[in-house]
């Protein structure tokens, strides 16, 4: 279930990951907040569809990260 934001029609995600990932690698994830916390890291941000969405995933994967979770949010608790 999406929820796109009503001015910019994306939808926010949150993406969980195993391990670390530091936040220098924002700009490398389209400036995604990028949050470690003990054991994950969670990337929030906006994807315009599903095909970024489907880059998000790859970027993830070039990098040997496990995706734990992948959830769309409302912007409006952001």
């Amino acid at each position: 279930m999406n929820n796109p934001d009503s001015i910019t029609g994306q939808t926010y995600y949150q993406i969980q990951v195993k391990g670390r990932l530091d936040a220098a690698w924002s700009d490398w994830f389209d400036h995604f907040e990028i949050v470690y916390h003990e054991d994950y890291t969670l990337l929030t941000g906006p994807v315009p569809d599903q095909s970024a969405l489907l880059g998000l995933l790859l970027k993830l994967h070039d990098l040997g990260l496990t995706v734990v979770a992948i959830n769309p949010i409302n912007a409006s608790k952001l």
